[in-house]
């Protein structure tokens, strides 16, 4: 009698998934903190240029595989950078613009740092001595 050694079908990735991944991965911070200082540098804006080093010590962090340390600051500064850039008001020409267009990408991708970084630092397991520890 011979065994079937046909594999399942491989399970389509979810939402969550997709997300989860964003959360760690390093990158989505230090593409936030590009896009942070390239809208505050000139005219220069000192309290928005508060963020991008924040946001570059999480992909620091992060790359020294603190995935879910990580995760959280990187969702926290993301979520504050998203409340002070909420706070100004644009008129619909400026909005179309090519700095509008850059205020409006680093606004979506801090809410997208905010959900994927809250979901790992959430529902993340961090490494303790071998062993997973729920954070």
């Amino acid at each position: 009698m011979q065994q079937d050694t046909t594999k399942p079908p491989a399970r389509k990735p979810s939402l969550i998934d997709y997300a989860r991944a964003w959360g760690e991965s390093p990158f989505p911070p230090t593409l936030l903190a590009t896009l942070i200082a390239a809208q505050h540098m000139r005219p220069f804006q000192p309290l928005p240029m508060i963020f991008p080093p924040a946001l570059l010590f999480t992909t620091y962090v992060s790359l020294l595989d603190y995935k879910v340390d990580a995760a959280g600051i990187s969702a926290a500064w993301s979520g504050l950078y998203l409340l002070l850039a909420a706070r100004r008001k644009q008129t619909l020409r400026n909005k179309w613009s090519l700095r509008g267009v850059v205020r409006g990408s680093a606004m979506g991708l801090g809410f997208v740092n905010l959900v994927g970084g809250g979901l790992v630092y959430g529902f993340g397991m961090r490494k303790n001595n071998g062993e997973g520890e729920e954070v």
